[in-house]
């Protein structure tokens, strides 16, 4: 009888007798590590030595007939039922026919096989492993049987026909298997299966039978590539008339399609080796006439090489240049301000290098000038100008007609609106390839007096300075300076040239006169070289005077932290410069390091000043800088006084402001660091106090009352 507490859904079992009984976990009492280390290798080879022998079923050994027709039984049954459970699985049918294979009980396994057909005889497998099978017993009728049903039934899976053709050859039954083969033929294959016929023929030496069967392909498959197969295969059994005869109707067929251009290549690549290069030079100019422009690019490679090897320059020039040349003239005449159309018709002719016909398209070209006087329309305009002056100088040598394109250039451009710096420093440096200085000083004089740029006095500097005219090159610099005063880049440069001939005072002289001027494009370089250069010539009481007359101009955080910088360097510039005997050397070292700390440090009380009184805002800045501080007074050593910096630090603190949108609504809230320092705590504490002390006289008069 069953238990109240039994389970039907677990075969009338408990609940207590289907739990997991898990060990109970062992308490470790010493945690300690062992004296010998056991390696994780030593577990593994522990484990794998009293690993338990595998557990296998032990081997039937079957004596009489009797047994054996007992395991027969059993395991048709099995298979049996696994069928009857997983009927549309192949590889169950599969197993039991080649179980019934190995029993050699073959009208059985054919049973298995013609029932798993039945299932589905759609998957090509099963009639391939049933095929093989017959085959590999030796069952040839059989084997052909299955093919036959198999390529009737599937007759678009290539495999098939191909495994039934081969097992007529291999059986030396060439009529079977050209018989098949035509079988399949009818089905029109694709191409690979009409070749594997044409080479069946052929391993047997029937010619024309492939000959016929080619035929038959080129109807079919109607494309380039089976017509020059066809011609290959009469070209390589020396048929030259026949080939010349199959190019011909293709190019009658197909002279029209798309991929027509590897037609008229092979047939004139055919007459080529038949040293028929007339032949050969007609089919290219046929094609080129017949076939669109845009997808004859190997055609014209390919007739290139031809007319190189066979023909002259004029048959080139003819066949390849004429029609790209109508092709450009045709897209210049509909747009003469299609530079990129020009270009393109310029480098045609000078692949062809044919000297009249270059220049007289460079003019054609440069006489198109832009309708409007704006920049932007030029920009492409002017590279054919020095494209034609590169090619005169380079490729066709005559300097004069360089010279003159150059001029003819200069003359066109309207450089009271616009110019092209380029323009005028290649007319420059071609005059001094030409050796001719007094050339290239002119034109770059014309460049600075009609259209001054950055780059001409740049360069006409640089050329002037390399030939060691230091008059000319400060008189440019004066130009220079005259056009552009507020260029920082030209002041420095000045002064930096009269520096590397020794006239520091005219050095000192143009840059008081560069941080005087009313307007500078980047002042803060100018005068970081002016101090440099100070700082460099040992002139420190200058410098400390620059560094006044630039806090004059600006309190900004970087020039406050320059000039402590400086003062605490100088200590450094002070003990190099000593020239002192031995006694009384380190005293002295004493106390002008001591000096060069006081001074960094007065910098540094002005600076923590003026922020405090003058820009209290700037909070951010004065803790930046007093972290500056922090850090100068640890590089002094003994002679710095970190506390009296940190005495001033102040604390950051991370707040949160409201963010407002345009309406005046609160979208969100966002955070940010805020600096509170010593002197704003002192006060917001008395600020206490003194609303306390409010608060309790207020409350003595109300008692009173």
């Amino acid at each position: 009888m069953a238990s109240k507490d039994a389970d039907p859904s677990l075969g009338y079992l408990t609940r207590k007798d289907t739990e997991v009984k898990l060990p109970r976990p062992t308490r470790v009492k010493n945690k300690t590590p062992a004296p010998i280390q056991i390696t994780a290798e030593q577990i593994l080879r522990e484990a794998r030595e009293r690993q338990e022998a595998e557990i296998r079923p032990p081997k039937q050994k079957i004596t009489d007939p009797t047994e054996l027709a007992d395991y027969r039984l059993r395991k048709r049954k099995e298979f049996e039922d696994l069928i009857r459970r997983v009927r549309w699985n192949q590889s169950v049918w599969i197993k039991y026919a080649q179980w019934e294979e190995s029993q050699k009980d073959f009208n059985r396994a054919r049973s298995v096989w013609e029932r798993a057909l039945e299932v589905d005889y759609r998957n090509h497998t099963l009639w391939l492993k049933y095929a093989e099978v017959e085959m590999k017993n030796k069952f040839i009728n059989h084997a052909r049987n299955v093919w036959d049903r198999a390529v009737t039934l599937l007759p678009r899976v290539d495999q098939l026909w191909y495994k039934y053709i081969h097992m007529e050859e291999m059986l030396g039954n060439v009529a079977g298997a050209r018989q098949i083969f035509e079988r399949w033929m009818s089905w029109m294959p694709d191409q690979q299966g009409w070749l594997s016929y044409i080479k069946f023929e052929l391993r047997y030496n029937e010619v024309e039978r492939a000959r016929a069967i080619y035929e038959r392909f080129v109807q079919c498959h109607p494309k380039v590539g089976a017509w020059i197969r066809y011609a290959k295969f009469e070209m390589k059994n020396g048929e030259i008339v026949r080939a010349r005869n199959v190019y011909e109707r293709a190019v009658e067929k197909l002279a029209d399609e798309e991929d027509a251009e590897q037609l008229f290549v092979a047939f004139a690549e055919f007459e080529e080796r038949c040293k028929e290069t007339e032949r050969a030079r007609c089919i290219y100019k046929f094609a080129l006439d017949h076939i669109p422009k845009g997808s004859a690019e190997d055609l014209y490679r390919k007739f290139v090489a031809f007319e190189k090897q066979y023909g002259d320059k004029e048959g080139i020039e003819d066949a390849i240049v004429g029609k790209r040349r109508f092709q450009y003239e045709d897209e210049v005449r509909k747009n003469p301000l299609n530079y990129d159309a020009w270009f393109d018709y310029i480098r045609l002719e000078e692949s062809v290098g044919n000297k009249g016909r270059i220049r007289e398209v460079y003019e054609r070209a440069i006489a198109n000038v832009p309708p409007a006087e704006e920049k932007r329309y030029w920009q492409r305009y002017i590279y054919l100008w020095i494209n034609y002056a590169l090619y005169e100088e380079l490729d066709a040598g005559d300097m004069e007609r360089t010279r003159d394109v150059y001029r003819e250039c200069l003359k066109l451009i309207p450089h009271e609106k616009f110019s092209f710096a380029k323009i005028w420093l290649l007319a420059a440096q071609f005059e001094i390839r030409q050796l001719n200085l007094n050339g290239a000083r002119q034109i770059l004089g014309n460049a600075i007096g009609k259209a001054p740029k950055d780059k001409i006095f740049k360069k006409y500097i640089e050329i002037e300075l390399q030939l060691g005219n230091i008059d000319r090159c400060r008189k440019l610099y004066e130009k220079y300076l005259e056009w552009a005063p507020e260029n920082c880049y030209a002041w420095s440069k000045y002064a930096e040239l009269e520096r590397s001939l020794a006239e520091t005072e005219r050095a000192r002289a143009i840059f008081e006169l560069a941080i005087t001027q009313p307007a500078l494009d980047m002042p803060e370089l100018l005068w970081k070289a002016y101090i440099d250069f100070e700082i460099s010539e040992g002139e420190y009481e200058r410098t400390r005077g620059l560094y006044e007359r630039l806090l004059d101009r600006t309190k900004h955080l970087k020039v406050w932290i320059s000039y402590a910088n400086f003062e605490a360097s100088a200590m450094e510039e002070n003990d190099e410069s000593l020239d002192l005997p031995q006694d009384g050397v380190q005293e002295y070292n004493h106390e002008a390091k001591k000096e060069c700390v006081q001074r960094a440090r007065r910098i540094f009380e002005r600076a923590v000043n003026y922020y405090r009184t003058s820009a209290p805002e700037l909070k951010e800045e004065r803790a930046m800088l007093l972290e500056e501080w922090l850090k100068t007074e640890s590089s002094f050593g003994e002679l710095g006084d970190i506390s009296v910096v940190q005495s001033k630090l102040p604390k950051k603190l991370k707040k949160r402001k409201q963010i407002t949108s345009e309406d005046g609504g609160v979208t969100g809230y966002e955070e940010y660091f805020d600096y509170v320092f010593p002197e704003e705590n002192q006060a917001t504490n008395l600020k206490i106090l003194e609303a306390a002390y409010k608060w309790k006289k207020q409350k003595i008069t109300s008692d009173d009352d």
